[in-house]
């Protein structure tokens, strides 16, 4: 009888990537060999083979890795939104307990409500801080109600501040806002330890602060906002930020051209990558941030580099190029 594994279904055991490497080497492996290592085939990485079934072929690691990155992002969207479903549960429950709490019972999540206390509350985490913040920022701009410049103004003065006493500032931001005016300015008027890199696609806006607190939205319009200090939320959400911060490009202070791929860029791949998952073109235009004439002009260009005639076609032809096999 195999012996159960002594880790996680998505994680990868020293046996099974033994196997694997195996495998690559070799071009496939007896599936008599998989004992122990049977996350080998539950991840991916080794496939039955069609004209043996009792051999086992590798798949390419590029591939594997892809498409295990996407399974990682997809489980970081599913803990988000159950997270967001319990904190709507509980924060009328919070309202009833009203104030049972003892004075030095902090509560794990509190709900921040309008633009003007939540801006408070994050400068207040902030003046108790000198190490680290962390942020995504999807938007190039603030709520328009409000009146943009005053409260870049007022941002600009908290992270400066945040700066000077020697903590260190990291955003991320989408592809599309590397020559947002509002990004340059910001990277214009501060001094210190700040870094910006970019992504096709980022998560709604996000700040931790030394790991301790960080900050969400609420609401679809972000008057609303989740004051998060529950240590493995905040985790959580740290680490989720450290992943997508591998992967992105640098902006600031070193910018980066992105590169490309038998003449593909890394944004014609990305939507690529969402084409083949049978998206629209608005959806592919909200998800990378972009309006949907840009997202069709990016389409035609990546079916003019492939030769492709229709949708259907440009589909097959992206999975037969092998463009979203590796890395950019």
């Amino acid at each position: 009888m195999t012996p159960a594994h002594p880790h996680g279904p998505e994680e990868l055991c020293e046996a099974g990537l033994r196997l694997y490497t195996l495998a690559l080497r070799e071009g496939r492996v007896n599936a008599a060999d998989l004992d122990g290592a049977d996350c080998a085939v539950g991840l991916g990485l080794l496939r039955p083979d069609l004209e043996d079934p009792r051999w086992l072929r590798p798949v390419t690691p590029a591939f594997a890795l892809h498409r295990m990155l996407r399974a990682a992002e997809e489980r970081i969207a599913d803990e988000r939104r159950r997270e967001q479903r319990l904190t709507e549960a509980f924060e009328p429950l919070m309202r009833i307990a009203g104030g049972a709490a003892g004075a030095d019972d902090a509560p794990a999540v509190t709900v921040v409500s309008g633009l003007d206390r939540i801006g408070e509350a994050i400068a207040g985490a902030m003046a108790e801080s000198s190490g680290e913040l962390l942020a995504i920022q999807p938007h190039a701009t603030h709520n328009p109600v409000h009146t943009p410049a005053a409260i870049h103004v007022k941002a600009f003065a908290r992270d400066q501040e945040f700066l000077d006493r020697g903590g260190r500032i990291r955003t991320l931001y989408q592809h599309t806002l590397r020559y947002a005016p509002s990004v340059l300015a910001r990277y214009e008027s501060l001094h210190g330890d700040l870094e910006a890199r970019t992504l096709d696609e980022v998560t709604e806006r996000l700040i931790v602060i030394d790991r301790a607190v960080a900050f969400v939205p609420a609401n679809k319009e972000r008057t609303l906002a989740l004051e998060i200090r529950h240590p493995a939320l905040v985790e959580f959400l740290a680490t989720a930020f450290d992943r997508l911060w591998r992967l992105a490009t640098p902006m600031f202070p070193q910018s980066v051209r992105q590169p490309t791929l038998n003449g593909v860029t890394a944004r014609q791949r990305a939507i690529a990558a969402l084409l083949v998952e049978g998206h629209t073109d608005a959806v592919i235009a909200d998800r990378l941030g972009m309006n949907v004439r840009t997202a069709r002009v990016h389409i035609a260009k990546l079916a003019a580099t492939l030769g492709s005639d229709s949708r259907a076609q440009l589909g097959y032809l992206i999975g037969r190029s092998g463009i979203l096999d590796r890395e950019g």
